[in-house]
């Protein structure tokens, strides 16, 4: 990473412990994610997603003494930040974390109060992304929210009867939806698990095998070897035997004739 670079994320966390969030921020961070080769972008976006977790924990933990309108818009700020740094675990969990602070406090503050259709989007997008456990608690939580509350109370949160009971139903099916995904990941893992015990298991007999099967090899090469020798032992024997016959042949039979000759 270049010096330049490190001195613009040291630029972006002053911004940040400065309590600078406003737009002006956003951009500089959206600057700061333009590069012109893959392994540097990767890289600023690394480097920015650890400096926006450890900051954001920081900053949240100072201001919980601060006003819920305060809170909410350091909260719309990371949500933002975290979005485009592609931390879309992060920016959903602050945005989840932003809906149930508005309806804790929509009781003193009835602005604050959330819609059917902002739950049902936070839904939609944590499902979309793969946060099943997360949509399934904010939909616990919105179906519970919007069977207490009086939204009609509040015009811009105003909704028909019908629409109303569209909302609630399409969050219930988004929630079936995620507690059968969460269900069949579970039984991914497990047949997964399964599969790489017994591949594991198998291993483990396949190199039980081959230790057995090692001095047996090495006995059976060595029984061929002495069988070798003694084949080679009784040939050479063989031919002892037979170079001993074939040289006393000849004495043999001049033996005979001087037997006979001195007969005659």
């Amino acid at each position: 990473m270049s010096h330049s670079v490190e001195q613009q994320l040291s630029l972006f966390r002053y911004l940040i412990q400065t309590r600078s969030f406003g737009d002006a921020t956003l951009r500089f961070l959206e600057s700061l994610l333009v590069s012109k080769d893959v392994k540097s972008s990767i890289e600023v976006r690394s480097s920015l997603t650890q400096l926006l977790k450890s900051e954001s924990l920081s900053i949240i933990r100072s201001i919980s003494a601060e006003t819920v309108h305060d809170k909410l818009l350091v909260l719309e700020f990371f949500v933002h930040a975290f979005a485009l740094v592609g931390d879309l675990e992060s920016c959903l969990a602050l945005r989840y974390e932003a809906l149930i602070m508005r309806e804790l406090k929509s009781a003193s503050f009835p602005s604050l109060q959330v819609s059917p259709v902002e739950w049902l989007n936070f839904v939609e997008d944590a499902v979309r992304n793969g946060f099943h456990a997360v949509a399934v608690k904010a939909c616990e939580n919105a179906l519970s929210y919007i069977g207490t509350n009086d939204v009609k109370k509040l015009e811009r949160n105003a909704l028909p009867e019908n629409l109303k009971a569209t909302t609630i139903s399409e969050i219930t099916r988004l929630k079936n939806f995620a507690l059968t995904s969460i269900a069949s990941r579970s039984v991914q893992v497990q047949a997964t698990e399964y599969l790489e015990r017994k591949t594991r298991e198998r291993q483990n007999l396949d190199l039980l095998y081959k230790e057995k099967r090692c001095p047996a090899s090495i006995s059976f090469r060595n029984g061929i070897k002495r069988q070798n020798m003694r084949k080679l032992y009784e040939r050479q024997s063989l031919q002892q035997v037979h170079g001993e016959l074939h040289g006393r042949h000849p004495n043999s039979r001049t033996n005979q004739f001087l037997t006979v000759t001195s007969f005659l």
